[in-house]
């Protein structure tokens, strides 16, 4: 294994982390006498391995339904030094809120501390409100701090990179989760931003909402030879110092095998992508035009800006990366997901758009006379049938 400085934390953070939101048995929270033990024995078996191989960041959250309760008796089997245990507790309207849901996920857990508490999912204005308030969830999780239950406080995020930049600029934080991989690379700025501000940068679902690298198209496989295309994705995040870990959400043991198989090209990780990502782009380039692929969002409203709040950057996006490299799988499973994802995934797709109210929010991008033709095809391409989040399973 790997590891990088987690920013001004002086953590010692493995290139990839143990995300604990696939491997549980639900989604709600549920008696003990309900989780199978062959679940419960799989979830064992997947953290022993995490932690065999170096990867001793053990990240979960009170949202991830049965996961918590389901990691106490296990965390209890090792050393509790050589672990650093994450858990995120949603921003609440009132702080004694944030802190019940605190302390449930700690009875969960079975600890006296974690190493990392997370606003789990500054996704919007109002989250940033009820976090940053006077008397508020941040102010809570500082008094958590002081009494040694929680050695650093950041966020994680599914927001607009103008809230995300907010988020950071505040200082508050010593960390973050946020989404960053090469099928989505727009909130960049924001992890400058952090970099400049000495904060551990984990990044959340490379593979899963980086374009479902588990199970990619023959055209992604055949452009990323001679690597895969998950092992490019990881290297491609990992070749920049800003970031200090990835997301592997295993749901077996065996999930962390591609991962650690990447690793033997770690100490070249620029040189192994370079031909890689010049042959993805110049792909990109010849099927979409290289004016578009540099600069298709610029000029963009976020949704929230957008009548029906039509997240057209969002729909963007998947049509460039779908239409361009066949991710059209990955393009449905998000697409789908527009209107049912509440604020994790906000927007509307354009089953809900007058496309006669879009002209004028589009008015300041270069390719103001192609997007409504190009949001057609891309309904017609990628719309299949409303989507659920997992934790709505």
């Amino acid at each position: 294994m790997k590891y990088r400085r987690f920013g001004r934390t002086q953590l010692q953070m493995p290139v990839f982390s143990c995300g604990g939101m696939r491997y549980q048995h639900k989604w709600q929270d549920v008696e003990w006498s309900e989780v199978p033990t062959e679940n419960q024995a799989n979830l064992e078996a997947t953290v022993h391995r995490a932690v065999d191989v170096g990867i001793n960041h053990i990240e979960t959250a009170r949202g991830y339904g049965s996961s918590e309760m389901q990691l106490g008796p296990v965390l209890r089997q090792f050393s509790r030094e050589k672990l650093i245990v994450q858990t995120k507790v949603m921003p609440q309207p009132e702080a004694k809120e944030f802190r019940a849901i605190f302390e449930k996920s700690m009875s969960y857990l079975q600890l006296d501390h974690v190493e990392l508490l997370s606003m789990h999912g500054i996704n919007n204005r109002q989250h940033l409100h009820d976090t940053l308030k006077k008397g508020g969830c941040l102010d809570e999780a500082r008094k958590i701090q002081r009494e040694g239950r929680a050695r650093f406080i950041g966020f994680s995020t599914h927001a607009t990179t103008d809230i995300i930049l907010e988020a950071v600029e505040s200082g508050e934080f010593d960390y973050i989760n946020i989404h960053w991989y090469f099928v989505n690379d727009l909130n960049w700025r924001a992890i400058e931003a952090a970099h400049q501000r000495d904060m551990g940068v984990f990044i959340i679902s490379p593979n899963d909402k980086g374009g479902k690298l588990y199970s990619p198209p023959q055209k992604l496989v055949d452009l990323c030879q001679p690597l895969t295309p998950m092992a490019f994705n990881n290297l491609y995040c990992l070749a920049r110092p800003e970031i200090h870990t990835l997301s592997v959400g295993a749901a077996q043991p065996s999930d962390f095998d591609a991962h650690l198989a990447s690793l033997a090209h770690y100490d070249r990780a620029g040189e192994m992508i370079q031909s890689i990502e010049q042959t993805l782009r110049a792909e990109m380039n010849a099927t979409l035009g290289a004016d578009w692929c540099a600069h298709w969002f610029e000029g963009l409203p976020h949704y929230v800006e957008v009548p029906g709040e039509i997240n057209l950057m969002e729909i963007l996006r998947l049509w460039t990366f779908a239409k361009s490299l066949d991710l059209v799988e990955w393009g449905k499973m998000r697409y789908n997901l527009l209107g049912q994802g509440e604020h994790w995934f906000p927007g509307e797709h354009m089953g809900h758009a007058d496309l006669g109210r879009l002209k004028e929010v589009i008015a300041k991008s270069q390719f103001a006379a192609r997007i409504p033709s190009i949001l057609q095809e891309a309904h017609e391409m990628l719309f299949d049938a409303p989507k659920k989040r997992l934790s709505q399973t």
